[in-house]
């Protein structure tokens, strides 16, 4: 599928109804604005798993679970750790949150890092795609991913409710289970929760490392043979409590988090495989060397919140709302158990939300953020010095909707400073947002909206200065890199009415001092790693999503739809393609819902990626086909058996915007079985 036809089909789902992932239009969107803002009304484009979803999602990380939203892939970096990757922009430009705090980790420095909030502690995750988060600072010009969990209630309950969740695969050995249980007594209300999972290594229906991987190390390709990817076993217990108080005018609360992860890292052990300026005995000397030493990360976490909301009378404002949390990361990289380089990341960070009510359509918040975030790395792959974070951001949303038409926008000022052992950089940013919007008939929603948003460089931008083991390169940073300036336009269109639900969205963004990772041509002589050095350069990114789903057919409780959803990215800066930009997908399934069961059959398409940056190889597309059966055997329908096969074929698929794509190809044939109750 070329880009003219993608472009063409999202012009047309402007225009007319059209297939696409269903969406439920009277949800609100909490990460949005501080202030109620419902799905069909959001001028850009958002996602929202629910619980249901969620039981029934991928045992992994948050990059896994989401990649098959449109617009969104996965780092893939084995089943240990994956990271969104949202319109082709990952690491530092995409923000994972915590509910509307950040995660205090160090996953978006590496992407062999785990995020530390796992996607089966959520009761919902919202993703945002594009700068639409102004609330939230630079770190989400590509978009906002918030794990939203209810161990903090905001509103009072009675006796005992909760949730069980247990499952097992065959493609990894593997099995999951996690619960929550939330009790009230009076205005009081206490709340436990856990997640527990183990993997082994998982089988694919090829040899690992890709036909293209081999033929450029001058080896020959083994054919398609049964494997198993190694070193992608996972282990993981996150376990948290609760305590809340709700009035009659708001809610207070706390919580704490424990988590505890260890994990395989596939590939990090082959730092010094395929060198290609080195022959004979001396490259079979660094081949053995990468083969002896398998890494894994241990990884811990505890963090501590604080949230809550008081409605009151303060002159133009109705209600405050706040929220605090402090986290205290390490995680240890094993080499054959052997602890290797370390990595510490202790802070804080703080939100407080002046919201003001709706008058006569008119709604708004100011708010002001602060974060302290102290990172320290110790061993040889400590390619980033000891840095302290501190950002201090004050904004304000506004929006004026009466009915027919509205416009809304916002306005952020926010400084950061870094001060490292190396060096000292202080930032001023300034990001702004206008829209505007109009419902010309009833069911029909057309938004065109634009944005200026800031990002200063992140510490491995400024301070890197050693060998990366997981991008497979040494890196350099740049002590006088400047922030980075993106304009967007997004042009978005609702439809829902009667059979139909489209959501269809063109964006486009320009990207001045886009801070990209361009490789030197020289070789680390040490660790013999090619040299990459952060550089600035211009960039534009454009690209479609399209969701949506048409209910062909409806009996009482039975009803049969079909739906579809696509994208399209491309990416352009003035040295080229950028790396790791995902190709097109293309999805469609049909459900038919039969009151005590679900069933779902779906097809997934993804383009092949010839459009490579230097030293990147291209990718394949595939065709994979999943099914799922969900049954409700019992009166009482909280109660769930499901049946779930992915990737039935077991064809060969390879994530291109991963790091590992040419030594690590995704999970093959997968039958999942689970039951799940909610009482």
């Amino acid at each position: 599928m070329s880009r003219a036809v993608l472009l063409a089909s999202a012009a047309v789902l402007l225009s007319t109804p059209a297939l696409a992932q269903t969406k439920q239009v009277e949800e609100v969107v909490v990460t949005a604005a501080p202030y109620a803002v419902t799905l069909d009304s959001a001028t850009t484009s958002v996602d929202i798993l629910k619980r249901d979803e969620l039981d029934q999602a991928p045992a992994g990380g948050i990059g896994d679970v989401l990649s098959g939203v449109a617009g969104v892939r996965s780092s893939a970096f084995g089943p240990g750790a994956s990271r969104p990757v949202i319109r082709g922009l990952s690491g530092p430009r995409v923000l994972v949150l915590s509910n509307g705090l950040g995660q205090v980790d160090a996953s978006a420095l590496s992407p062999d890092h785990a995020v530390a909030t796992d996607p089966q502690e959520a009761e919902r995750i919202e993703v945002l795609r594009g700068p639409s988060a102004l609330a939230y600072g630079g770190s989400a010009i590509g978009g906002v991913v918030n794990i939203i969990d209810d161990r903090i209630a905001d509103a009072p309950i009675e006796g005992v409710e909760g949730r069980l969740l247990a499952s097992g695969s065959t493609v990894d050995d593997g099995w999951q289970a996690s619960g929550a249980l939330r009790a009230g007594v009076g205005n009081w209300v206490v709340s436990l929760d856990g997640v527990r999972r183990e993997t082994k290594d998982y089988e694919v229906p090829t040899f690992p490392e890709s036909r293209r991987q081999l033929e450029a190390d001058g080896e020959a390709w083994p054919g398609p043979v049964d494997s198993k990817v190694e070193n992608t076993f996972t282990e993981l217990s996150a376990y948290g409590a609760g305590l809340s108080y709700v009035g009659e005018r708001g809610y207070l609360g706390v919580s704490v988090k424990r988590t505890e992860t260890n994990y395989g890292v596939p590939g990090h052990a082959h730092e010094h495989e395929h060198d290609h300026d080195h022959e004979g005995e001396e490259h079979e000397e660094h081949e053995e060397h990468g083969e002896e030493h398998a890494v894994a990360i241990d990884l811990e976490q505890t963090r501590y919140d604080l949230r809550g909301e008081y409605r009151m009378d303060l002159g133009p404002f109705e209600k405050v709302r706040f929220a605090a949390g402090y986290a205290d990361y390490t995680h240890k990289e094993l080499e054959d158990g052997e602890v290797g380089t370390q990595f510490f990341s202790e802070g804080w960070e703080g939100r407080l939300e002046l919201i003001q009510p709706d008058r006569n359509g008119w709604q708004g918040a100011v708010g002001v953020q602060g974060l302290r975030r102290d990172f320290e790395a110790e061993g040889e792959e400590a390619f980033v010095p000891p840095t302290r974070t501190t950002e201090w951001g004050v904004f304000t949303l506004q929006r004026f909707d009466r009915e027919r038409w509205g416009v809304e926008g916002g306005l952020r000022l926010e400084t950061k400073e870094l001060d490292s052992t190396i060096g000292e950089r202080d930032f001023t940013a300034i990001s702004g947002s206008l829209g505007g919007f109009i419902r010309p008939a009833d069911g029909w929603f057309f938004a065109l909206s634009g944005s200026r948003t800031e990002r200063a460089p992140s510490q491995e931008e400024l301070f890197a200065d050693g060998p990366h083991p997981a991008t497979r390169s040494y890196e350099r940073g740049d002590t006088s890199l400047d922030s980075e300036v993106s304009y967007s336009v997004d042009l978005t269109g609702h439809y829902g009415n009667g059979r139909w639900n489209v959501d269809a969205h063109l964006f486009a963004a320009k990207y001045e001092g886009f801070i990209d990772l361009a490789p030197t041509g020289e070789e680390d002589e040490e660790s013999h790693l090619p040299i990459h050095q952060f550089v600035q350069t211009d960039a534009t990114f454009y690209g479609a999503e399209l969701e949506g789903s048409y209910r062909l057919w409806e009996d009482g409780e039975r009803s049969f739809r079909l739906e579809a959803s696509a994208d399209y990215v491309h990416g352009k800066t003035d040295l080229g393609a950028p790396a790791r930009i995902p190709p097109w997908s293309a999805t469609g399934r049909g459900v038919f819902e039969g009151g005590w069961w679900t069933g779902q059959l779906e097809v997934r398409r993804v383009g092949e990626q010839t459009r490579v940056a230097a030293f990147e190889l291209p990718t394949d597309g595939y065709t994979m086909l999943n099914a799922s059966l969900t049954v409700r055997p019992l009166k009482d329908k909280d109660f769930k058996v499901f049946v779930e096969g992915r990737n039935l074929t077991d064809t060969e698929a390879r994530e291109h915007a991963s790091f590992l794509k040419d030594i690590a190809p995704l999970p093959g044939r997968n039958l999942r079985v689970g039951v799940g109750y909610r009482f």
